[in-house]
């Protein structure tokens, strides 16, 4: 007891007190908050379930995506099928059809566009390079996808391309090739070889359509070429036949000997148009001679003068002039048609079991010539 005196309650109660006190005051007691947590809780499951929901919202618009393009590329593949068995052709064509989604279009029987190209088409002695055609507006008939029976094709349009790739291998046989002449003419260059000797032929064709659905050519201004010498164009009008070139007429007047065997033929004279007094004193005096072959009009016109008639009489001066006799027999047994036939060409578009499909443009640019098509109410797989 006396021990305690010596420490006083009051101390005690002093220290002890006030760092209690002291703890007290530094963390006040608070209830605590139920709610907060909650919320935290809520946040933290509400996360994870969004997230399911727009997994399965992707996952299902993909599906759907993956169908419908199957489902389009599955109508393609059986258009093109059907397009090669019905036209016959070696390779299947390629088919698209455009618009998205396509069930939808199925479904309501109709499909906006569908582009179809088809390459190398044979046309009697041509192969047309492509075919591109584009149909808009389309009623199919048919349950789905899988089970159309046929279509109706309001409207198409398309394009045929013929190369002259195609042609220089088809009709020159490598030795000739086509070229643009003009926005309806072709040219073609080459080579041919008669009487066993290479000649250089020149050919304008014109392009025109034959009818609604055909095109063919007119062959004209046919000429082949005897090296520098000669040309020879098929047929009987004045401008054709066997004529000297500027080049050769000019070298045949600076040659005494070549130029009086010419005079010396009365034929030649007479198409000339010279005096037979002239012509005597020409053969006669070399200052007249060349007076006479000299002056511009006779070198005109003596590349005018068809020789084959005179040629055949009087073979000699054929030699004479460099040319082979038998070079020139061949030639006249070739008549126009039987040179023309050899760059002509033509082809017709299939008449389409309904409806109606027409050319339209006809153009000829540096690939090749191009038609423009077009047709209505066409009927497919019916």
């Amino acid at each position: 007891m006396a021990s305690l005196a010596d420490h006083p309650l009051d101390d005690f109660l002093t220290e002890d007190g006030a760092e209690a006190r002291q703890d007290n005051h530094e963390e006040p007691w608070e209830p605590p908050n139920h709610r907060r947590g909650s919320r935290r809780r809520n946040r933290a499951t509400g996360l994870p379930t969004i997230a399911r929901f727009l997994v399965w919202v992707l996952t299902l618009v993909c599906l759907v995506v993956l169908a419908d393009r199957w489902a389009l590329l599955y109508a393609e593949h059986k258009a093109s099928q059907r397009l090669k068995d019905s036209m016959h052709l070696a390779a299947a064509p390629e088919v698209s059809i455009g618009g998205f989604p396509f069930l939808t279009q199925v479904a309501a029987g109709r499909l906006d566009s569908v582009q179809v190209t088809v390459p190398d088409i044979p046309a009697h002695r041509v192969t047309l390079t492509q075919v591109t055609a584009t149909a808009n507006d389309i009623r199919i008939d048919g349950d789905g996808p899988t089970s159309v029976r046929g279509a109706l094709v309001r409207q198409v349009h398309g394009q045929v391309l013929l190369s002259f790739a195609d042609m220089n291998r088809e009709l020159g046989a490598s030795q000739v090739d086509f070229t643009a002449q003009g926005p309806d003419r072709v040219q073609a260059h080459g080579t041919l070889r008669i009487a066993g000797r290479d000649l250089s032929v020149r050919a304008d064709a014109e392009i025109r359509r034959e009818g609604e659905r055909g095109i063919a050519t007119s062959v004209d201004g046919i000429r082949l070429d005897i090296d520098d010498l000669a040309t020879y164009r098929p047929g009987t009008r004045p401008s054709e036949g066997l004529h000297l070139t500027p080049a050769s007429a000019r070298r045949i007047t600076h040659e005494a000997d070549q130029i009086k065997s010419m005079l010396t033929i009365p034929a030649i004279v007479h198409r000339l148009g010279v005096p037979d007094s002239t012509v005597s004193a020409a053969l006669h005096d070399e200052d007249k001679l060349h007076q006479l072959t000299g002056a511009p009009r006779f070198l005109h016109d003596l590349t005018r003068i068809n020789l084959v008639d005179v040629a055949l009489a009087h073979p000699s001066l054929l030699k004479r002039l460099g040319l082979d006799p038998s070079l020139l027999t061949t030639l006249t047994k070739l008549t126009r048609p039987q040179i023309a036939d050899r760059f002509s060409f033509a082809f017709q578009l299939p008449k389409p079991p309904g409806g109606a499909l027409q050319l339209q443009r006809v153009a000829v640019d540096k690939d090749g010539i191009r038609v423009d098509v077009s047709g209505t109410g066409l009927l497919l797989g019916h």
